[in-house]
């Protein structure tokens, strides 16, 4: 008896707990949180020119050819602004990071802007309407925050280059100028946003900074009340135009939130939104219940009815007698042995996740891992038409994967000892890194004898054909952002990793380019980990001829420095506009007689003439005092003495202009060993090796993902 009390008491015990648990969700519904990690492809509706692209969400279409048009992405579900009854508004937060990419600078024209809509389904005119206002100048209403790029005087901008606050109109009711804080919308560079608005007190921020550090003082700061502009649930997302240009307009990270709980304090709660209305059962479809859907001020009175009498139940159930005693204990007993089946169905599925059959399981652990029928579909079979490059030891195929659209890159392990091997030590070495400078690996794949590595697909390709393929030429200022992008690379590698990472094959065909033109380091297929302050082993020298160290080809001994040496020679061929080694010699615009590029620009600084290495192709479009910098740096990370070569911290501290470049000496050093350590070093490539030296040219086949390199 006494245990039938004890069990019945624990039984009850649950059910008060469930009860709590319920009130709670039910509660939770007034709150919305996602971002980009967390959403799914049925969570966003695309209108117009949107489209995904490898991972952002990009609003305008991706062409050369000057045009007008306009695109939206929406969060599908309806996010509840305002509190049936009490005219409460929510408190929200959002931040989000984009870039405006440009191939031809001079044609601009558009913007984007944050949007809180009421409607779902519609898109506006292209232009200045920035897809908000139809072209006959009417709307469904809605409030954004805008990101112009033109002056637009019919709507009375204060420049080409501002945020504003619009309300139902593209008259901005206060802007403010992106200048003033050194904001260029349209540099190319990711810009980062943050708009708060307090419910409770009407109080509205935006913050805008190209750091991932909110600034001390927002852009914008005012008080409005945006009942009046709102209905009780609302879509947010992003839309934006084109005004006869050819910008691209990109989302690359977004994260949303919003809570009534700012202005609960109050003391009167406002009654809970009817959960049957949230949890729409069409919420993961395409088009999303309508607003008018939401839940009335009657159905939420009549919850809290309900919910009183649950709690009044509750608390006299001892006086309800034993029918409501058993019907609390069936109803528990049943939620208890319903949670218990779910318990053990996610159990099952956990030890499903954690088998052990992996061969990679001990090597990487973050990346996802891809099933080879879903890699197969995505490139086509490995169709020829597919493959976007030849890396070292394997091709790499543009991808596309069925269920998300996403972009990816694809690389197909060689079929021999040796191309696995590489990628066993790239997936390795890579699956543990993290920065904003490499490419990002998304996953892997092991199966019918395969070794398949995925990559993000970066739509600039590689720094190389940007260079030397493009119909335009790469501006200065991108060239300056991917050298510095390239440095931080590789000071994360050299100095920040937990252990040492020589990359050993930095050149211009394994840099990728992004939608903002940044710059990620790939291929990791020669990389090597070691110890930091340990001593490298000898080894076969690899890479690209130009790109090498002469103490490496001498020794077999990659260190940071080597790595300092290739990256002084990626340098000056983004500089000058010319590779390492020249095949030809002789005719207009050549290199000469000097077909070694860091020679010919050391030639030059010898005769005072420095600033003749610089790309020809920029017509003089770049400032003096950088490019004198830059190539200084160049020569100073070419030294032949490998102790005189800065570090990567440095390099960094020198080309923003924290740092003074070394006096770098007129004449070339010559190159000079010590014999003993020469001879050690010798024995051991030999031993290691059996004396085989084997290099590759620095010309370039490539065509996409990842340059040819052979060892």
């Amino acid at each position: 008896m006494l245990s039938l009390l004890y069990t019945i008491s624990r039984i009850v015990s649950i059910s008060f707990f469930l009860h709590f648990l319920l009130c709670f969700l039910v509660l939770a519904t007034s709150t919305t949180e996602f971002d980009f990690g967390t959403l799914t492809l049925s969570s966003l509706k695309l209108l117009g020119d949107a489209h995904l692209n490898n991972g952002s969400v990009r609003l305008t279409r991706d062409l050369a050819v000057p045009t007008s048009g306009a695109g939206k992405v929406l969060y599908s579900k309806p996010v509840r602004f305002r509190q049936p009854g009490t005219h409460s508004i929510t408190s929200f937060t959002t931040f989000f990071s984009f870039s405006v990419a440009n191939l031809n600078p001079s044609s601009i024209g558009g913007g984007l802007a944050f949007v809180i809509s009421p409607d779902s389904d519609t898109i506006g005119a292209a232009g200045g309407c920035l897809g908000l206002l139809n072209s006959d100048g009417s709307s469904s209403g809605f409030v954004a925050v805008e990101f112009d790029t033109l002056m637009d005087v019919e709507f009375k901008d204060i420049n080409g280059n501002h945020v504003g606050l619009d309300l139902n109109s593209m008259v901005s009711s206060q802007a403010g100028d992106l200048g003033a804080i050194n904001i260029d919308l349209k540099s190319g560079d990711l810009v980062n946003a943050w708009i708060e608005y307090d419910g409770a007190n009407r109080g509205l921020k935006v913050s805008v900074s190209y750091s991932n550090l909110k600034p001390k003082e927002p852009i914008l700061l005012l008080t409005i009340d945006l009942d009046q502009y709102v209905n009780d649930f609302m879509y947010v997302g992003f839309s934006g135009s084109t005004q006869g240009s050819t910008e691209v307009h990109s989302i690359e990270w977004w994260s949303f939130s919003s809570s009534f709980d700012s202005i609960s304090g109050s003391g009167s709660l406002s009654p809970p939104p009817s959960t049957t209305s949230l949890m729409n059962p069409t919420a993961n479809s395409v088009k999303s219940p309508p607003p008018s859907l939401a839940p009335t001020g009657s159905d939420s009175i009549t919850s809290q009815e309900k919910n009183s009498k649950s709690s009044s139940c509750h608390n006299q159930l001892c006086k309800q007698g034993p029918g409501a005693v058993a019907g609390v204990v069936t109803a528990s007993a049943f939620l208890a042995i319903f949670a218990g089946v779910l318990i053990w169905v996610f159990s099952k599925r956990y030890k499903q996740v954690k088998r052990t059959e992996s061969f990679a399981s001990e090597v990487i652990k973050m990346p996802k891992e891809f099933s080879y029928k879903e890699l197969r579909s995505a490139t086509r079979c490995f169709n020829a038409n597919r493959i976007i490059g030849h890396g070292a030891f394997g091709t790499v195929y543009k991808g596309i994967l069925p269920e998300t659209g996403d972009i990816i890159a694809v690389k197909r392990c060689s079929h021999n000892s040796q191309g696995k091997n590489e990628f066993l030590s790239e997936l390795s070495i890579i699956g543990t890194l993290r920065h904003r400078n490499l490419v990002r690996l998304q996953g892997w794949c092991h199966e019918k004898g395969e070794i398949l590595l995925v990559y993000d697909l970066m739509p600039n390709g590689s720094l190389d054909k940007a260079l030397f393929e493009a119909r335009t030429p790469l501006p200065w200022p991108h060239r300056r952002k991917i050298l510095l992008g390239v440095a931080s690379a590789l000071a994360y590698l050299h100095q920040e990793c937990e252990n040492q990472v020589i990359h050993r094959d930095v050149k211009t065909s394994n840099i990728m380019l992004d939608e903002g033109f940044n710059a990620r380091l790939g291929d990791f297929g020669l990389a090597r980990q070691i110890e930091h302050d340990k001593s490298p082993d000898a080894t076969v020298a690899a890479g690209t001829m130009g790109y090498l160290a002469p103490e490496y080809l001498l020794t077999g001994r990659a260190t940071e420095k080597t790595d300092v040496f290739s990256y002084g020679a990626v340098v000056l061929e983004v500089a000058s506009g010319r590779r390492p080694i020249e095949k030809e010699t002789s005719g207009v615009g050549k290199v000469g007689v000097n077909s070694n590029l860091v020679e010919w620009v050391w030639s030059l600084h010898r005769e005072g003439r420095l600033l003749v290495a610089a790309d020809a192709r920029l017509e003089g479009e770049f400032d003096e005092n950088e490019m004198r910098r830059v190539l200084l740096v160049g020569l100073a990370c070419s030294h032949p003495d490998p102790l005189a070569r800065p570090t990567m911290r440095t390099v960094i501290q020198m080309l923003i202009g924290e740092a003074e470049v070394p006096i770098v000496p007129r004449a070339k050093p010559t190159m000079s060993f010590s014999t003993s350590h020469l001879l050690l070093s010798l024995q051991d490539s030999v031993s290691d090796c059996n004396g085989m030296i084997t290099i590759s040219s620095s010309s370039s086949s490539e065509n996409g993902f990842i340059g040819d390199e052979i060892v």
